[in-house]
């Protein structure tokens, strides 16, 4: 059974002028995946660029698929531009199967790198 710490996501979002920045540590799956979703899309009407940094992200599972889909859903209807950043081997192959790779905009091919 896995430890109930490798079950957590947590997350902190900080604002650069138009830009958002989420950092997402842990698990994104279900029963966490809500938390997310409402805590970013409130701050879509405010911003032109969302960037969700995934370097500390261990897993993802479909529900964690599917809110990363509506965030991007979420983002595009508010006009606002919706990146993922530092994809890890398990998420990128996630994206991959299920064909998303592509319609996710990757931060690390536009030059973005946000500390």
């Amino acid at each position: 059974m896995p430890e109930e710490s490798q079950k957590v996501l947590t997350f902190e979002i900080g604002c650069d002028g138009d830009t958002t920045m989420v950092k997402c540590h842990g698990r994104l799956v279900a029963g966490t995946s809500d938390e997310l979703y409402r805590a970013v899309k409130p701050l879509l009407p405010q911003t032109k660029l969302v960037v969700i940094d995934l370097a500390e992200l261990s897993y993802v599972d479909s529900m964690g698929l599917g809110t990363l889909v509506r965030l991007y859903t979420s983002a595009r209807h508010e006009g606002c531009e919706f990146k993922l950043l530092h994809l890890g081997k398990q998420v990128r192959n996630v994206l991959k199967m299920t064909n998303l790779l592509s319609v996710f905009a990757q931060a690390e091919e536009q030059g973005i790198n946000i500390a």
